[in-house]
Formats: structure tokens, sequence, C-alpha cells
């Protein structure tokens, strides 16, 4: 276990809904570098061979209550975490709150990941990778993540952030479907243990 610590992490974050209008959910999907494309597999094989960009919003749930059981149980064993958190909507600049929204998701995230897949209680090495969007490209948002990076406990494991169109990465879409999946609870179709059992997503 001593020798994943200072692997490269890959810490994979998306929003449902929108930043300083009501509540924000995140959804972050956690994978050592050497197991994305594994991971990458397992939840393109769940999908039609013709499937484009995957967006949770525009597609059934039933849909994907059957995309993700057949992802989760195709998944390698131990290499995964998913987490979906719900951000209390409170005031300020959208792009801070959207900032502060990706440091929580985050730090949750990894939490998680140290204790499940890592093993330890320390962690480093991690690149942020998250959907481009107004608000994570502001400079008020690259402000307060570089705060976050030098001043914030777990959050500074994180050592570079990079933004990416979701169009170029099955696993950004992927954690669009978690952030999504918060909804399931908050309308009582699953509990969360229900959620974590059928699926892997954990609600921090």
């Amino acid at each position: 276990m001593a020798g994943k610590l200072n692997k490269k992490v890959l810490c994979f974050i998306d929003e449902h809904g929108t930043a300083g209008a009501g509540a924000l959910h995140m959804g972050a999907v956690l994978v050592l570098a050497r197991d994305a494309g594994r991971i990458d597999k397992a939840f393109s094989d769940a999908l039609e061979p013709t499937a484009n960009e995957i967006h949770a919003t525009t597609l059934d749930d039933h849909y994907l209550h059957d995309l993700m059981t057949r992802f989760w149980v195709a998944a390698p064993e131990g290499m995964l975490v998913m987490t979906s958190q719900r951000i209390a909507p409170s005031g300020g600049a959208p792009p801070i709150l959207y900032a502060k929204a990706v440091i929580e998701a985050v730090k949750a995230g990894l939490k998680c990941f140290q204790a499940e897949v890592l093993g330890r209680n320390t962690i480093g090495n991690v690149d942020l990778i998250i959907d481009c969007n107004h608000h994570n490209e502001h400079p008020a948002f690259d402000a307060e993540i570089g705060m976050a990076q030098r001043l914030d406990g777990r959050f500074r494991a994180v050592k570079r952030v990079a933004r990416l169109d979701s169009a170029a990465s099955r696993l950004l879409q992927l954690a669009d479907i978690v952030a999504y999946s918060r909804k399931w609870v908050t309308n009582g179709t699953f509990n969360a243990r229900t959620l974590q059992a059928r699926f892997g997503i954990r609600m921090p």
C-alpha cells in the first residue's frame, strides 16, 4: 500500500445545478492515474457503441439506473471512489461559490479515497480535472482554488488543475451522472445506503 501513496491520483469533478442559483450537487470520480484506462473502458463498455457525450439531465432515470448498475458490476474492485455531495446554498459571487463547492467535494472524495484505495491517512500528487464552464474559467475561481492549494488541509494535495470539455472525457461524463444521482435520494427513489450498494456512489 505504501507504494501507492506517491502515485498520481486523478479527481474528476462535475456538477448538477448552478452556483448561486439554489442547491448545487457535486460529483467526484477518483482513481489512480494508472487505473484510469480500466475504469474508462468499464464505463464505455456499459454504453451503447454509438453513444455520444452523456449528459444525465437529458436521459431517462431508468436508463441511468441500468447504466450505472452495469458499470458498477463491471468496475474493477478497489480502484474507484465516487461521491455525490449536496452543497448548501450561500451568498457570494458564483465563481467563488463554485470554487468552494469544488474544494469541498474534492476534500470529501479524497478522504474516502485515502481510506478505501490508498489505505493511508495522507495523500499527495492529485490532478483535479473539471468540466470547463464560465464559473471555473473566472479569475476569482482560480484565486480561491490557489489559496486552498496553499492552505486548506487535504486540498493541498491538489498539484494541478485541468479544465476539459466533458465531451473529451468519459470519466467527466461519469462524474456528471454521479452529481445528478443525488436527485434520486432527494426525491425518495433511493436512500443513501441503496445508492452506494447498487451504484457504488457515496454521499459524504
